[in-house]
């Protein structure tokens, strides 16, 4: 009976990246690391240059999924209230009310999130974190399931502010895409002349299916070794030579989480070391400051990351 139902939700994840495929163009290990985000409930983060596919690429899983889809466009006027919503007096019940803001639905896309103040930035804080907002003094539940992506362009880049620690420590994976291909780019050519694919998108799942899935992700067995190594990766981070700020004990359990996301998007019902190694990265890079010295030896988080792997006891006979 478990096996059946492992082999149906493992089905409908790999519906879901068929369906990305439709659109976004070769990637596979992009597409993986998004659904990943999905399964595990942990929030994404997508840097890069502007035009390789970040928006495209959330639109086509938002798609792909039958939950209450919103985009929030962030811009430097943009207000907190615009995100989580305000109270608004209502002149005929002669009393204020809550008039929801666009936080509130089950998948938001928060597009060029660091062209916005701090201030708005902040705003996203709770929800991510407890999927709540708080407006003077009330606190409203955000729609179940709760997902966010965000897109970002490099901080190098104008009009850009840099997010807060706080903030990145809140997304459970980031990743970057990348230019395609020759061959990718002629496909992408081929598939956009004629039509865009994302408008015939259809969904290939709902969300109480997708509530399904999450659950089933805490079910995946995960041994005591291997959450050893986990800790083993996360503290390494915070002792490492090149690492200013290391990880926080909340990107011990988005590894974790991740780990169990990845072993399920790849059906199986265990998690293996290699889980953790593939999406370590992903899930502890963006969290690291590296220190000057680093900086000067042009060393980059993920880099560090794959120094730290190396300097681990990785289990055996698991």
């Amino acid at each position: 009976m478990i096996e059946d139902i492992m082999t149906r939700i493992s089905s409908r994840i790999q519906e879901i990246q068929n369906n990305i495929g439709k659109v976004f163009v070769g990637k596979e290990t992009i597409i993986r690391l998004l659904v990943t985000g999905l399964v595990s409930g942990l929030h994404v983060l997508i840097e890069d240059v502007p035009g390789v596919g970040k928006t495209t690429l959330a639109r086509a899983l938002s798609a792909s999924l039958g939950l209450d889809f919103c985009r929030i466009q962030f811009t430097p006027d943009l207000l907190p209230g615009d995100i989580i919503g305000m109270s608004v007096w209502h002149s005929t019940k002669s009393e204020f009310l809550f008039k929801e803001g666009a936080i509130m639905h089950q998948f938001v896309l928060a597009d060029e999130i660091n062209r916005a103040s701090p201030r708005t930035q902040s705003s996203l804080l709770e929800a991510m974190q407890e999927e709540s907002v708080t407006v003077d003094g009330e606190t409203y539940s955000l729609p179940q399931p709760f997902f966010a992506v965000a897109t970002q362009n490099p901080s190098s880049f104008t009009g850009s502010f840099q997010l807060p620690e706080g903030e990145l420590d809140r997304f459970g994976i980031s990743f970057s895409i990348g230019y395609p291909s020759a061959e990718d780019e002629k496909e992408i050519l081929q598939r956009f002349r004629e039509e865009n694919p994302l408008e015939i998108l259809e969904p290939v799942i709902g969300p109480q299916e997708v509530q399904t899935v999450r659950t089933s992700v805490r079910g995946i067995f995960l041994a005591d070794e291997v959450q050893d190594f986990i800790i083993e990766i996360v503290e390494k981070t915070r002792t490492h030579n090149a690492v200013q700020l290391g990880a926080s004990p909340r990107a011990s359990q988005h590894l974790q989480r991740a780990a169990q996301g990845r072993a399920l998007v790849e059906g199986r019902e265990f998690v293996i070391p290699e889980d953790v190694i593939t999406i370590a990265a992903p899930v502890l890079a963006h969290r690291l400051i590296l220190n000057a010295e680093a900086k000067m030896a042009n060393l980059n988080a993920p880099e560090v990351v794959g120094e730290i792997l190396k300097e681990c006891n990785v289990p055996i006979g698991i």
